[in-house]
């Protein structure tokens, strides 16, 4: 039984605890009391606050740019800035109002049958309208060289299938929510309120219709489960309602021998969701769909109604100022060019060769490691050692950027939808221009100005974008203790996912490969259940945690935890309550209520708080750190620890 855990209510009314009872709070209570959630946020803590101090950062420079064209010196940066200066300025968009998106709204209210949706599948699909059915263009998991079609089904309006149980308030709330402000989206643009309720009962019923269907989040965290391919022919007889050889040849210009399908039980319903029968719904699920997606482009006015429904969804108290949700979109939009602009000004070549020595560290660590394991047969040993040998760094910020953002330019006399809508379209073709060219293994899948680190199993490597090089989680005034409780652990949690419960599924050139015996595959899997069984159940923030979902993530971080527990004890200097005090602090977290209920339906990580602690009972040196005994709360007995890696 873990005796440590307690829900947010008790973390954030706790007071300071002792080491012994609770890691976590020992490190973070005092913290945690006085800890102000930003009204415009919904949570603060270690990654949070990290990421509004690059936010302030970044701004000054925009604000500085936007003054002053000359100091901009990347022409594509010069874009994002235009953008930037575009949706700031609320007079200009406020002239255009809800006119530029009447067009499109069009579009979706000309179409007047099933067979008519049909023949327009690809055209609708290239403009970024919300479908029943679509694809996308990624690595073959089996051959990852090359790209192939994914065939992807419907989502949910609401965040998770758990938010549509009868006993789920929130959900009910959340519902209805949505449905006033769709409602008065579309009487914003034209509708008769009697009118815009009706169609949004219809697309709340296509919603509806959704939900026994597509995967839950606990489906999508397995990962290897969305590899389904099927031969093209057979694909396009699924349905006889859809044309759906007509969506998938328009979109590559080719015919593909196969598809990839990434919920076989959708495509097994899709004739019971779309047909002639359905057509009403889902054309009205299509136009809210698309409205609330694009109603904060068109000026304030529409900013504000649609982030009623973003508020209630995450708990923050209110919306972004204007100056900062124009930021924050412009750099979205220009992601990868923003972040090697932050990557180069803010970390340096110099500061990039620093951590990629720690983490080559942390890879010999890792290999030594598997080496001593005594569970994994020696040929399977080998095999693992390659797969970490052949590991991809990635740290800081990429060496170049990618071309499509060469295409991207801003006409600040135009609308901010218009100039968004085309950017978009250009990004959706770039896209499917993938389908007929080799993987480019040099992709980053995250920008240098995001506090976050990956691993992408498909092309086994792992990122460390610039912004999150920073303390707690790394600094040169911290110890090199401190580091490896901080950084190194995360660091040793990204390589760590290349032998969680999907990582372990693919080979040392990210294709979905099984390179273990039978036996040892069975002894990984039972080690994995363990983890499931330490997180099942545990009550957090008046819910409990899902074991599954979460047990990639737990498999990381537990083997993450050891191998930089094993890199700072080879150092000189190495003090073993430093190590745990930082692994705690930087899971230092405060999150609304709302927002800890949506990340416990859907997010693949467990609650901040548990992480700190239960990953630290898991290690035997924490208890000779604080001379934990039976008697103490972070008491876990010996058989119930759980060490994968």
């Amino acid at each position: 039984m873990n005796k440590v855990i307690g829900g947010a209510g008790d973390l954030i009314n706790a007071k300071l605890a002792d080491y012994k009872d609770n890691l976590y709070l020992a490190v973070n209570g005092a913290w945690q009391q006085k800890a102000t959630i930003p009204a415009d946020k919904s949570r603060t803590g270690g990654f949070t606050d990290l990421d509004e101090g690059v936010e302030k950062t970044l701004m000054k420079d925009f604000h500085e740019f936007a003054n002053d064209e000359d100091k901009v010196e990347d022409a594509r940066l010069l874009q994002a800035v235009k953008l930037y200066r575009l949706a700031n300025n609320v007079e200009h968009l406020s002239k255009f109002h809800q006119q530029p998106i009447l067009k499109d709204m069009q579009r979706i209210t000309d179409l007047k049958s099933i067979d008519d949706l049909g023949k327009n599948l690809a055209q609708l699909s290239k403009n970024g309208f919300p479908l029943p059915i679509d694809i996308s263009i990624e690595a073959d998991m089996k051959d990852t060289s090359k790209n192939v079609v994914y065939v992807n089904g419907a989502g949910l309006i609401l965040p998770d299938k758990t938010y549509y149980d009868e006993k789920n308030e929130s959900g009910k709330q959340l519902l209805a929510k949505y449905a006033d402000v769709s409602g008065r989206l579309l009487s914003m643009i034209g509708y008769q309120l009697d009118e815009a309720k009706e169609i949004v009962e219809k697309a709340l019923k296509f919603d509806k219709s959704l939900v026994p269907i597509v995967k839950s989040s606990e489906e999508w965290a397995d990962y290897t489960k969305s590899y389904n391919p099927m031969k093209f022919d057979e694909f396009v007889n699924k349905s006889n309602i859809l044309d759906l050889k007509n969506l998938v040849v328009d979109l590559v210009n080719d015919t593909p021998e196969k598809v990839i399908i990434t919920e076989p039980r959708y495509l097994d319903n899709l004739n019971k969701l779309v047909n002639a029968d359905t057509f009403e719904n889902i054309k009205a699920w299509m136009m809210v769909k698309f409205l609330t997606g694009n109603a904060s482009i068109l000026d304030e006015e529409f900013r504000q109604v649609i982030g009623e429904y973003n508020l209630a969804l995450s708990g923050a108290k209110e919306l972004k100022n204007r100056t900062k949700y124009a930021y924050n979109f412009a750099a979205g939009i220009f992601s990868e060019v923003v972040g090697f602009y932050y990557g180069q000004k803010y970390f340096g070549q110099k500061a990039k060769e620093d951590v990629r020595s720690m983490v080559k560290k942390m890879i010999s660590i890792y290999e030594q490691r598997l080496s001593e394991n005594t569970w994994l047969s020696e040929d399977t040993k080998k095999k693992a050692i390659v797969k970490l040998d052949k590991i991809v760094i990635k740290v800081g910020y990429p060496d170049k950027i990618d071309e499509v953002y060469s295409k991207f330019e801003i006409n600040e006399n135009d609308s901010l939808y218009d100039n968004v809508s085309l950017i978009k379209k250009i990004m959706t073709q770039d896209q499917l221009d993938q389908y007929k060219k080799p993987v480019d293994r040099t992709k980053w899948l995250m920008p240098g100005h995001m506090v976050n680190a990956c691993y992408d199993p498909s092309r086994n490597d792992i990122t460390f974008p610039a912004a999150i090089l920073q303390a707690p989680f790394y600094s040169l005034e911290q110890t090199s203790t401190q580091n490896f409780g901080g950084i190194g652990a995360v660091i040793a949690h990204e390589i760590s996912h290349a032998f969680d419960n999907n990582g372990a599924q693919f080979d040392e050139y990210g294709n979905m490969n099984n390179w273990w015996t039978k036996e040892d595959y069975a002894k990984f899997k039972k080690l994995t259940q363990k983890m499931i069984d330490e997180f099942e159940g545990i009550p957090y923030a008046g819910h409990k945690v899902n074991g599954k979902l979460v047990v990639s993530e737990n498999v990381a971080d537990v083997g993450g935890l050891r191998c930089a527990l094993e890199a700072a004890k080879s150092e000189s200097d190495f003090d073993d309550k430093a190590f745990f005090i930082n692994w705690a602090r930087v899971w230092r977290n405060k999150s609304t209520q709302q927002l800890t209920e949506m990340f416990l339906s859907i997010d693949v990580h467990a609650p901040a708080p548990l992480r700190a602690n239960v990953q630290a009972q898991n290690m035997d040196e924490f208890y000779d750190a604080f001379n934990v005994t039976e008697k103490d709360g972070m008491w876990l007995d010996k058989d119930k620890r759980v060490n994968i890696w």
